[in-house]
């Protein structure tokens, strides 16, 4: 009995992997949607249409053939292909259903419009108009696939600065551009410039982190699609942000910088700056703003005046932390 009991329990296990198998074959299949075809119909903003599938959509409306190879040669039709077991995305994914665009396109007007040597198009008015939706309707055609599979950051999206901002995804990334639709990390300073002039200035300035010559990139340090702290970074604070490439400044340390040991902004700017380092000001004058001054020797000979104001570096050499004392045993961060 127990041999009989097993033998079924192994019997149940392959139909329920058959029917799985069937059913993401079911899901990878180019047709209209019609278990949920109202629900959908909602989302997309039209109720007057139906989903006819693709190959219905383009199999007379030509115009769009160059948009169908890029897509299918694109990263997301790759992964999306029938193999993949993901949800098929085809046009009616983001254009909503196409009944309406094709129903005048007759055999005998493709016909008519192939003889006079152009391209039979479909009325692509009757989409859904993506262009001159508002930000985050235009995102949320993307969210419906891609807060489920793709992209795992992008639960941070709706909270994240540029969803505030009314930055949407096509602004970003577009489809029909060919077959890589996401950016590359060289791309992407030229495409954030778009935006933020003021940090492509600051990488004019003599120094800079070494993003114009494509030695690090934006994403580096901001997670485009929101991140856990403020200004997008990657990590929860600032200096956990810049010591995934400046290990040797992260500690802990014996003698620590006081209240700079957590924000490195207080004394360095992250994109350019005149100063050496990325300083916000030259020294001493950066840290006369928190320390009194003191001479350098005892007496003040027209030698040593120079040197009342100096570089403090100079001395202190171990300004972000040290674990040795300094000669006076009160931890100088002199080494």
């Amino acid at each position: 009995m127990g041999r009989t009991a097993k033998l079924k329990g192994w019997a149940m296990l392959a139909l329920l992997a058959v029917g799985i198998a069937a059913g993401c074959a079911a899901l990878k299949e180019s047709r209209p949607i019609l278990p949920i075809k109202e629900y959908e119909k909602m989302i997309a903003g039209r109720l007057d249409a139906d989903y006819i599938g693709t190959d219905n959509c383009l199999k007379a409306c030509h115009v769009h053939d160059k948009n169908r190879r890029d897509f299918d040669l694109s990263t997301m039709g790759a992964q999306l292909s029938r193999e993949s077991g993901l949800p098929l995305v085809n046009c009616e994914s983001c254009h909503g259903p196409g009944s309406l665009a094709v129903e005048d396109l007759t055999p005998e007007k493709v016909r008519a419009v192939e003889a006079a040597g152009k391209k039979p198009a479909c009325d692509y008015k009757t989409f859904v108009d993506i262009k001159n939706l508002p930000a985050q309707a235009k995102s949320l055609i993307c969210l419906k696939c891609h807060t489920a599979n793709a992209t795992f950051n992008l639960h941070n999206w709706n909270a994240s600065t540029h969803s505030i901002a009314e930055v949407a995804c096509s602004d970003c990334h577009n489809i029909h551009a060919g077959h890589n639709l996401k950016v590359r990390p060289r791309d992407t300073a030229e495409l954030c410039y778009k935006c933020h002039q003021d940090v492509k200035a600051a990488f004019s300035l003599p120094n800079h982190h070494p993003v114009p010559e494509k030695k690090i990139f934006c994403i580096d340090c901001h997670d485009t699609h929101g991140g856990p702290a403020e200004k997008n970074l990657r990590r929860e604070t600032v200096k956990a942000t810049c010591t995934q490439c400046h290990a040797e400044k992260e500690g802990p340390f014996v003698f620590e910088h006081a209240d700079n040991s957590e924000e490195c902004t207080k004394c360095h700017t992250p994109h350019g700056s005149v100063n050496n380092n990325l300083l916000v000001l030259r020294e001493p004058f950066l840290c006369l703003q928190c320390h009194s001054s003191h001479r350098i020797s005892a007496g003040m000979s027209a030698e040593s005046k120079q040197a009342f104001y100096t570089r403090c570096t100079d001395c202190h050499s171990q300004i972000h932390g040290t674990d040795l004392p300094s000669p006076s045993g009160q931890g100088r961060f002199i080494q």
